[in-house]
């Protein structure tokens, strides 16, 4: 559908209040496993669960860092047990992460408590909301190119 007006101030604080909202959701639920892992490995598991296997130069790149403080990132998600490396198949120049179960563990931590505190505040809100909230997020997260398929089937939150 076609833009015919710009976003009123009312809808852009509207949506801003809402996202105080899920910021502060999501930083209870890195709170909540801030002792095991940090915010940059936290993105790094996140990343494994929702791209599958990835590599040294996909990490770099996701984080903003050089190689080598990619490198270390990994090699202590390595040593936790969160991440497999293993040789690329195709090419055994590449390494390959994949979460390990203790990886997967922990990112559905997150995930789990990101849906339950997002129940909480939908079950204070009556149904037709719920669904008009639900339709309207949809809408927002494809203007913002965020949406490329199902969230549900593909495990993101």
């Amino acid at each position: 559908m076609p833009r015919t007006t710009g976003p009123t101030l009312q809808q852009v604080e509207s949506v801003m209040a809402a996202s105080r909202v899920l910021v502060a959701v999501a930083a209870e639920s890195v709170a909540a496993v801030e002792e095991a892992v940090t915010l940059p490995q936290l993105r790094v598991l996140v990343m494994a669960s929702t791209d599958g296997p990835l590599s040294g130069a996909a990490v770099a790149a996701a984080l903003g860092v050089h190689a080598s403080n990619a490198t270390r990132t990994v090699d202590k998600l390595v040593a936790a047990g969160y991440l497999d490396r293993a040789e690329d198949p195709d090419d055994r120049r590449l390494v390959r992460l994949t979460l390990t179960p203790t990886g997967r563990a922990l990112v559905a931590a997150v995930n789990d408590h990101r849906r339950d505190a997002i129940s909480r505040v939908l079950d204070a809100m009556d149904a037709p909301a719920r669904e008009q909230l639900a339709t309207s997020m949809r809408t927002f997260a494809s203007a913002a190119g965020e949406l490329t398929h199902d969230p549900v089937s593909a495990g993101h939150t």
